[in-house]
């Protein structure tokens, strides 16, 4: 789907005076790309429609879910120090190549920018920064886990770079894993195509969805939640799983 397109699909869960919670649609960038900022965006969005909003942190391009912005100033100030503080519970669901360890486990792995390539990151342990990131099994297939994971720090790509450390990369994942889509071939036997047919991935996105976040209220100072469901792309890749890789 287009850029322009994608803007149609995104949903305002949440909003009142001081905060807007948002649904983002993979592949749509969460705030202005730094050398072309006419590139269609989720903060441009936002200021398009509500007025001016205030970006408190952000998802990467090719991930769904759950992003809050500010509204004024002061919720900027109030929502950037619970980040900060890694005081905001965030979680995240994934789908990850292979069969992991532990149905429950912590990887506790510095992070750092590797020096020749801006962005990409990797684990260092001399030069990286504390990073933690939890997880729990939701399904285990033959080949492929669902997860839900809980990164306790905020590393730069930190749930991706986690999970290829531990050898269990994102089953899409083109910069860290090891495939850049889903293609059902991969898992349903005897699958054929009619002649002259090519086949198509479900999915060429990481398979990874921020599902909530939880942090104080800046206005009311109330603990509150917000959830995004699994997108359809990945909610039709775990139907297929369970169709054709269980044990």
């Amino acid at each position: 789907m287009q850029p322009k397109n994608l803007i149609s699909t995104v949903e305002i869960i949440y909003e009142d005076d001081d905060i807007a919670v948002v649904n983002k649609p993979a592949q749509l960038l969460s705030i202005p790309d730094r050398y072309n900022a006419q590139i269609p965006n989720l903060y441009a969005f936002l200021c398009n429609r509500l007025g001016k909003v205030y970006i408190v942190h952000r998802l990467d391009r090719d991930t769904s879910g759950i992003i809050c912005f500010a509204k004024t100033e002061q919720a900027h100030r109030h929502l950037s120090l619970q980040f900060g503080q890694h005081k905001v519970r965030k979680i995240y669901h994934a789908i990850v190549e292979g069969i992991l360890p532990e149905p429950v486990a912590e990887i506790d792995l510095p992070i750092a920018e590797i020096p020749s390539k801006r962005g990409v990151m990797q684990v260092h342990y001399q030069n990286g920064k504390p990073s933690v990131t939890k997880y729990r099994i939701i399904e285990q297939f033959k080949n492929f886990a669902y997860v839900e994971v809980l990164p306790l720090t905020g590393r730069t790509h930190q749930i991706r770079v986690h999970f290829q450390a531990i050898g269990h990369p994102l089953a899409v994942d083109p910069l860290y894993g090891n495939a850049s889509g889903f293609f059902l071939s991969s898992i349903k036997k005897h699958y054929h195509l009619k002649k002259f047919e090519e086949e198509r991935p479900m999915t060429d996105r990481l398979t990874l969805h921020a599902f909530s976040l939880e942090f104080v209220h800046p206005g009311n100072e109330k603990t509150v939640q917000y959830t995004a469901p699994l997108p359809k792309d990945m909610s039709a890749m775990l139907k297929q799983l369970r169709n054709y890789n269980r044990f």
